[in-house]
């Protein structure tokens, strides 16, 4: 299925290209569907392509040497990925896949190559973006060397992205239980109990899909391990 110029609008990366770039771009992409937990992108082999997420959610996942999978990181709709491996010509380094049913627009390696290279401005955000993800992982990798399950929770939650909700911080469309199970490197049902502590100690609060951090010092010293994680 070919992607529409209202599409190609929609996606941040591409929305400042001029027209006629777009409507070239427009007839050689294509929309892929992807059921839940179906495999979007494998480091067994090169990138063929540049991905953009037109809906769902995608995780950046990989596996320890025992064959745990463990998240990296969340892509969003509007986001893209692949974008190392367009760039290298090398095969990922985690793989991609769908945390929900996810449809995602396509775009031929060697053409999304080209673009970057004949466009300064693309290529200083892809180059941002890089920067931006390989910090992202460093951290996430980091945070897995928290010696248990509540402290690397904790710090997941200050890593996720936030925003501001009646003077609270707030993660927008929080991450559900088994995907941060996966991110931690922990069970779901882990996760779910050490959500029941937070809520009941009052330094979270759940609204609909939003978490509020209504104490994220307290978050921050139980991460650090600076105090010991709450009790039930």
């Amino acid at each position: 299925m070919p992607v529409s110029l209202q599409l190609l609008h929609q996606l941040p990366l591409l929305r400042p290209l001029p027209g006629e770039v777009l409507e070239t771009l427009s007839a050689g992409m294509s929309l892929r569907a992807f059921a839940r937990r179906a495999m979007v992108l494998s480091k067994d082999n090169p990138t063929p392509y540049l991905g953009f997420l037109v809906e769902g959610r995608l995780q950046g996942v990989d596996f320890t040497v025992d064959g745990r999978s463990v998240g990296l990181y969340f892509v969003d709709p509007g986001d893209y990925f692949g974008e190392l491996s367009v760039v290298d010509g090398l095969p990922p380094s985690e793989f991609v896949v769908a945390a929900a049913k996810s449809t995602v627009a396509l775009l031929e390696a060697k053409t999304a190559r080209e673009l970057i290279s004949a466009h300064p401005a693309l290529a200083s955000t892809v180059m941002s973006k890089l920067a931006q993800r390989v910090r992202l992982v460093t951290a996430q990798r980091t945070l897995l060397g928290l010696p248990n399950p509540f402290q690397r929770l904790c710090g997941l939650i200050l890593q996720l992205p936030q925003s501001q909700a009646g003077g609270q911080a707030a993660v927008d469309n929080a991450p559900t239980h088994q995907e941060m199970a996966i991110m931690i490197n922990a069970s779901r049902e882990t996760v779910t109990r050490a959500f029941q502590v937070l809520f009941l100690n009052k330094l979270l609060v759940r609204e609909g899909n939003m978490l509020k951090l209504l104490r994220s010092d307290a978050l921050r010293d139980i991460a650090e391990g600076r105090v010991e994680p709450p009790k039930a």
